[in-house]
């Protein structure tokens, strides 16, 4: 598989694990994001249990810059959706503990 898990890579998993036709997998996958697209459009969380949620977020007008030409310029209101990840998938993907750096507080110079 590659580095990108696509609706092609599921529709794949979703027949072979279940047993179905690609059609069908094809029919299960796109209901499924439908419903999400769905929630999202009216507003509304989608929490998946053991994965994470997703929430709609309203971004205020802004100030911004034009990086090419470096102009000013006014960034309108927009949504955005936001992915916080639950504490199992968390755990999951921090498997190993992470090691922080010893602070050196040893401030003598040595000759």
């Amino acid at each position: 598989m590659s580095d990108t898990l696509t609706k092609a890579h599921i529709v794949d998993a979703v027949a072979e694990a279940n047993g179905y036709t690609r059609k069908k997998s094809i029919e299960i996958v796109e209901t499924l994001l439908e419903l999400i697209k769905q929630s999202l459009e009216s507003g509304d969380d989608v929490m998946i249990s053991g994965f994470g949620r997703l929430c709609v977020k309203e971004k205020a007008k802004r100030r911004g810059r034009n990086p090419a030409t470096g102009k000013d310029l006014i960034i309108v209101p927009r949504k955005v959706v936001t992915f916080k990840w639950s504490g199992k998938l968390k755990e999951k993907l921090n498997t190993k503990p992470i090691k922080k750096a010893k602070k050196r507080h040893d401030k003598s110079i040595k000759i």
